[in-house]
């Protein structure tokens, strides 16, 4: 018998899930400082097999926290980070909360074009910076420039003997070395926080609605905004995922951090999520999978968050190498498709369950999810989590119900999603309906409440499972000569789930060189952003008012031979 007729995925979730959670209080840093508390002499870190128990991790978050707010940083200040997965970078995430101020996390690899854009938007003053981006950061123009650059070198949190295997006078350690760490000038040393007295406890801590993250999307269309997410958002998410799996209990989990922090899913799933169980998190600063599976060969994750390419080439690597996957419990897939031909050698290799979820940085970003039972059905996103409610309406009508099973845009209720856009108001009224927010995508869901992805009314390219808006990589390839239009959009890829393309119109009397356009890209945008190819074209199909039809030139280039 269903429980609330309206809510049928209730009756689908696996035995122990709670169907609703009670409101969260307090912040992020209380999260943090309840594992501190309860698990002291547990691991909480692994990084290069070097550990760092929850009474280290806590004092080193203390005393970067009081290193911070003597370099002027209070309550409500934006406090950018751009590291790579490092023990650092999980002390700076606190250690900013910590003080009430707000994390805005950005990618290491962006360019100083990218990066400029998003300093712009948010204005943070201080950045906690991976010291080989530091020059990128240095050369910001007046307008944008920041006051402090906390410059961390990620190796120093490497155990003394891989530290020091990577000074030795050879070319493989040179290479490693550069990898991963240079020298820099004008800037604060992390070590100089840490040599800081632990922040007294009478400083003001924040409150469970201040904003806690101000997290760049794409959003439904395009250039990147910042999504303010608060400190309650990101405790329910928290919740929501530990109410998902009742059967591992707190203080015996392990979580492998493959995906970047800076990502809205491995933020959540790893620097909240795995903290809130007192977890061990073993950190890789990308992934490597001769490096993922040295360390799985010690000691299996409980959890593995990761895309579909992860598990593929994992999958095939551990065959390659002879390793046994045999006991990782909970593969747990997002940001893009899984098609069931990943599913089912991975199970049939860990013995454990590879489930799929849903989410968006705008909701924390987790709003569905297949149970981790045997009654999971491949092939769809799964079921709203607890407090989470959905409605499928007409998208060009959202205040019209679709009727039960036909297809119509998502629009999701709950709290785990945001309040709205940084400083965009406009934009922000434009994603809700009421207080429902509308994801921009369309899906089927059955009897049984299990929602299926159909279609996406937003134009974003989702590449190994990084959002693109196609008007900014447009916007930089327009700048190249010889270019008078051009359409990006996305093909299907089963590695990647989506290659990026462009769909290029040269000026008359132009010749546009593939491969001199994409070096072009590459030095204004991320490499996930770049084109993968390039497609000449005479003319881009535009509506009565001149809007380029995307929808239509992918379908024109999955027609050529």
């Amino acid at each position: 018998m269903t429980t609330d007729p309206s809510k049928p995925w209730l009756d689908s979730y696996a035995p122990g899930v709670p169907h609703t959670l009670p409101d969260p209080t307090g912040s992020l840093f209380d999260l943090m400082a309840e594992s501190v508390a309860t698990y002291p002499d547990h691991v909480a870190l692994e990084f290069f097999r070097r550990e760092t128990t929850y009474a280290e991790l806590g004092d080193q978050i203390a005393r970067a926290a009081e290193g911070l707010r003597e370099l002027g940083v209070k309550a409500g200040d934006p406090v950018a980070i751009s590291l790579p997965n490092c023990p650092q970078h999980v002390v700076a995430f606190y250690a900013v909360l910590r003080l009430g101020a707000i994390v805005i996390e950005h990618n290491p690899l962006y360019t100083a074009r990218e990066l400029r854009h998003q300093f712009e938007d948010h204005g943070a003053r201080i950045i906690i910076a991976w010291d080989k981006i530091v020059e990128t950061v240095q050369a910001f123009p007046a307008d944008v420039r920041v006051d402090h650059i906390v410059s961390v070198d990620v190796t120093r949190a490497m155990p003394f003997m891989t530290r020091a295997a990577l000074r030795l006078p050879i070319p493989k350690a040179r290479e490693a070395r550069q990898s991963l760490t240079t020298s820099v000038s004008g800037t604060t040393p992390w070590q100089d926080l840490l040599d800081h007295e632990p922040i007294a406890a009478e400083v003001a801590k924040p409150a469970v609605d201040d904003v806690a993250l101000i997290q760049y999307t794409s959003g439904t269309t395009g250039h990147p905004k910042g999504a303010t997410l608060s400190h309650g958002n990101l405790l329910i998410n928290a919740a929501q995922a530990r109410a998902w799996v009742p059967e591992v209990p707190r203080g015996s989990a392990s979580v492998h951090a493959v995906l970047p922090l800076f990502h809205a899913y491995g933020l959540t799933l790893c620097l909240t999520f795995a903290m809130s169980m007192g977890a061990r998190l073993v950190l890789f600063p990308r992934f490597d999978p001769d490096l993922v599976l040295s360390v799985i060969r010690k000691r299996p994750p409980t959890f593995l968050p990761a895309v579909p390419p992860i598990y593929e080439r994992l999958t095939a690597a551990a065959a390659e190498k002879g390793v046994s996957l045999r006991g990782i419990s909970i593969a747990i897939s997002g940001a893009m498709p899984l098609s069931p031909s990943v599913v089912e050698p991975w199970e049939a290799a860990t013995g454990g369950y590879l489930v799929e979820g849903y989410g968006l940085s705008e909701t924390s970003p987790v709003l569905m999810a297949n149970p981790v039972a045997p009654t999971r059905k491949a092939g769809t996103v799964g079921l709203p989590l607890p407090n989470t409610e959905i409605r499928v309406v007409d998208p060009e009508n959202p205040t019209v119900e679709m009727p039960a099973g036909e297809p119509g845009e998502l629009l999701v209720r709950g709290p785990q999603v945001f309040s709205g856009y940084w400083k965009r108001s406009e934009e922000t009224a434009a994603v809700f309906v009421d207080d429902w927010f509308r994801t921009g995508d369309i899906v089927r869901v059955d009897a049984d409440g299990f929602v299926t992805i159909v279609d996406r009314i937003k134009e974003l390219v989702i590449t190994g499972g990084f959002n693109v808006a196609p008007s900014e990589v447009e916007e930089a390839l327009r700048a190249f000569p010889g270019v008078a239009d051009v359409a990006i959009v996305g093909i299907p890829d089963e590695r990647d789930g989506e290659h990026v393309v462009a769909a290029v119109v040269a000026a008359p009397g132009a010749t546009i060189d593939e491969q001199a356009l994409r070096d072009f890209a590459r030095e204004r945008l991320a490499a996930y952003k770049v084109p993968r190819r390039v497609e000449l074209v005479d003319e881009l199909p535009k509506s009565l008012i001149g809007k380029v039809l995307r929808k239509r030139v992918r379908d024109h280039i999955l027609e050529r031979p």
